[in-house]
């Protein structure tokens, strides 16, 4: 199976890589300069620096060169997905969504965002615990695939599991979805509480009732609680939430240490999902019912209110039962 991977970010880079193991891939960008660099020097020096590239992956600017892949992987930034998707024809190859995020003015997943513009064309979902440079560089990863199709699922897990990529099955689109999706936003929460200076003990809380809340939005909006615990939700909220290789969790840090999120924002290359997410899932949670005060402080801080204040709001929230 010939695969395209759409997105030369980082995350887009990896999974190239990661595709090329067992044959041509071809990896779109939008930059000429990633398309020259990773062509000629087999290096992606805006994104993924440092890391030798395969020879057998080769990068292109036009998405009409995809067009004999087999199945394409789609790893533009969440927000982007609609914009990229109308740009490439389809047809009725599986699409793969990688990217992890809440459309914004829709409050669409973006399975949803991709069924709108290629119906006919199945879903998969690639989510879980990984960083980019670990996974170019082979270190041991364990990642959901999630495909509503068994035979469809079980042949795009034979085509990219293998080496150091472990890859468990699920039918739970929905639920692989929100689990990376709400990480992201938790993830910013948890890097506000090391950047603050507040302690392992505030981490582990923000942690525990993070998930509570992925969990009760998750459940409500029809995924299944075992997705939810495993690797594409608890998983990644575990990874992302201690670590500024993670984007949003840096971008926490500096939330935390006072900074302002549009100057934060405005100094990024790369994207970080949960800024975009956050009010749109917190949109979506009150829509169902759903309390998510983790989120909603998030949003308050990301709106430009004091850290001390969101603090103490969250602390003084009503005593209630676990």
């Amino acid at each position: 199976m010939k695969l395209g991977v759409i997105g030369a970010g980082a995350w887009g880079t990896a999974l190239a890589q990661v595709c090329a193991g067992r044959g041509e891939t071809l990896l779109w960008a939008r930059e000429p300069d990633v398309v020259a660099a990773i062509n000629r020097d087999r290096e992606n020096t805006l994104f993924l620096p440092g890391v030798p590239l395969s020879p057998t992956i080769r990068a292109t600017g036009s998405l009409g060169d995809l067009a004999d892949c087999e199945a394409l992987l789609v790893v533009a930034p969440a927000q982007f997905v609609r914009v990229v998707l109308a740009e490439a024809a389809v047809g009725t190859r599986p699409l793969i969504l990688c990217a992890k995020g809440i459309e914004a003015g829709t409050g669409k997943l973006m399975s949803e965002v991709a069924a709108d513009l290629h119906p006919a064309a199945p879903i998969a979902v690639l989510s879980g615990p990984s960083f980019a440079r670990e996974v170019a560089a082979g270190k041991p990863t364990a990642l959901t695939l999630a495909c509503a199709d068994a035979d469809l699922r079980a042949a795009l897990i034979a085509r990219l599991a293998g080496g150091a990529l472990r890859l468990y099955g699920s039918s739970d689109v929905i639920g692989a979805e929100i689990g990376g999706a709400v990480k992201n936003v938790l993830a910013i929460a948890c890097g506000v509480v090391a950047g603050a200076g507040l302690g392992e003990n505030a981490r582990a809380a923000t942690i525990a009732r993070g998930f509570a809340e992925m969990t009760r939005f998750g459940l409500a909006r029809g995924a299944r609680a075992e997705t939810l615990a495993g690797l594409s939700g608890l998983g990644d909220l575990v990874l992302t939430c201690g670590s500024t290789q993670s984007r949003n969790f840096a971008l926490g840090v500096g939330l935390g240490e006072g900074r302002a999120a549009a100057e934060l924002l405005t100094d990024r290359r790369t994207v970080a999902e949960g800024a975009a997410t956050a009010p749109v899932l917190r949109d979506a949670a009150r829509a169902v019912g759903v309390e998510m005060p983790v989120v909603d402080a998030v949003c308050a801080l990301l709106a430009g209110t004091g850290v001390s204040e969101v603090i103490e709001a969250l602390l003084n929230r009503p005593l209630r039962e676990e």
